[in-house]
């Protein structure tokens, strides 16, 4: 199924065909008639516009066809082949002019028969072509077509020249004999000027010149992004109307991958906002924040081993740097084994804040990811909340609910809400928190883990 701008492109392309072959064949008859080489020489330029048409009318029905296995940046690079093609045609035709209008300026020939009609003709010719001109251009500006570009100055080509061609019978028919001729020569300049000029710019679509300013365009919108920190690089090339992107950006490196994933959408969304049709290949470079803490490098450096850590305490003694960790480890493991992984860790550590820092891990067991359990019985459950509840008392800590007791291999485990007054200090319910949890535990010893949600008075 083609896409709007392929059936915009199309629709223009189509409708200059009609207009092209009428405007060719009655220049071609007239020319003819009354013996005038500008005239014919303006037919058959406006012949091979018609040619350049059909093929751009063609191929602007290819070129927004999707990537596919063979083309991986789809086929928008044949508009320029085929703007190419239109332009060694033109320059076919200027050099045959050249040679035509020589041999009459060199031989002489009788001037024109002149009638209203061409003057007629050629008005109406440079009515068509300027009202094409501007809707091909204004076409090709917004679908980013070279192929629909390469049409416009065809036809904006056509107007300047049946100008020349006027201006040629006139002087013939005031006697001058070589204006003709000379006008023909016009139109070979002509042509030859706007071919160089549409030659330029597509050789550089096909070497992937940069468009004017998209790279900073680019590189600006994403640095805007939230969570970029810098961009390093960016590189831009379009094939047919698409802007295809090629950005190296810095994040910071304690971001996890779905925030960095985002990153990336949204930095998508802002270059297409700002260029239209672009594809954005995003490198992500990790680096270091000025602002990161000492704890969050921690937690990057354990996690680019892929270990896992919490409880992460880190002290300032002005010349040292005390810092307390929580590894967690396959619970199975040997110790020998689970001491290598710590002193692995505290190395990365003393290597990124120097030898002289002090690093004290805990090891302990690693959680399985789905521990085999059951529900408690509801007595059990009841009992278990009852107990919640007495040691709660005279602390900040009230309205235990929602307590859940699963039995386990390992033993109990027990969740529980509460609640605390909202200008509780976290410092503070946690203490209370971890009071009730031993409390709990020294009661009963098959609970093997306590998990508590504390929440202010006002949560429903």
């Amino acid at each position: 199924m083609s896409s709007p701008v392929a059936a915009v492109k199309s629709r223009v392309a189509a409708i200059s065909i009609i207009a092209s072959a009428s405007m060719a064949a009655a220049k071609f008859v007239v020319g003819i008639a009354i013996g005038s080489l500008a005239l014919v020489s303006e037919a058959l330029h406006s012949s091979v516009d018609l040619v350049a048409t059909v093929i751009t009318w063609l191929v602007v029905r290819v070129s927004d066809q999707p990537a596919d296995e063979e083309h991986h940046y789809g086929h928008g690079k044949i508009e320029s082949l085929s703007a190419l093609g239109v332009i060694a045609l033109l320059y076919v035709l200027a050099g045959g002019i050249v040679v035509q209008a020589w041999a009459h300026l060199r031989e002489g020939t009788p001037p024109p028969t002149l009638s209203a009609v061409p003057f007629v003709i050629l008005l109406v010719d440079i009515a068509v072509n300027f009202w094409r001109a501007r809707a091909l251009h204004r076409t090709a500006r917004d679908t980013q077509s070279q192929a629909l570009e390469a049409d416009a100055l065809h036809f904006a080509s056509d107007v300047f020249g049946s100008v020349a061609v006027i201006i040629g019978l006139a002087l013939s028919g005031l006697g001058y004999a070589w204006g003709d001729a000379a006008a023909a020569l016009g139109v070979a300049v002509l042509i030859s000027v706007l071919g160089l000029r549409l030659g330029r710019s597509t050789v550089e679509t096909l070497l992937d010149r940069a468009p004017e300013g998209a790279s900073d365009k680019a590189a600006a919108a994403i640095r805007a992004v939230p969570g970029v920190i810098g961009v390093e690089r960016v590189r831009v090339r379009m094939v047919g109307s698409t802007h295809f992107i090629d950005a190296i950006v810095q994040v910071p490196r304690s971001w996890p991958i779905d925030r960095i994933e985002a990153i990336k959408r949204r930095a998508q969304d802002a270059v297409t906002a700002e260029l239209g049709d672009a594809d954005l290949t995003f490198t992500a470079v990790p680096v270091a924040r000025d602002n990161e803490s000492v704890r969050e490098r921690i937690m990057v450096i354990a996690r680019n081993s892929a270990l896992a850590i919490h409880h992460v305490t880190v002290h300032d003694l002005g010349e040292k740097l005390i810092v307390s960790i929580d590894l967690e480890v396959d619970g199975d493991m040997a110790l020998t084994g689970a001491h290598d992984i710590a002193q692995r860790l505290e190395h990365n550590i003393r290597d990124e804040f120097g030898a002289d820092v002090e690093v004290d891990t805990h090891i302990e067991p690693l959680e399985p990811e789905l521990p085999p359990g059951t529900d408690a019985p509801p007595a059990r459950i009841a009992e278990i909340a009852d107990a919640l509840s007495r040691f709660a008392e005279g602390s900040v800590i009230h309205d235990i609910h929602n307590v859940r007791v699963r039995d386990t291999a390992a033993g109990e485990i027990v969740n529980f809400h509460c609640r605390a007054v909202p200008s509780t200090s976290v410092i503070e319910v946690h203490e209370n928190v971890d009071a009730i949890e031993r409390e709990l535990r020294r009661a009963y010893p098959a609970v093997k883990r306590v998990i508590s949600h504390a929440e202010p008075d006002y949560v429903e």
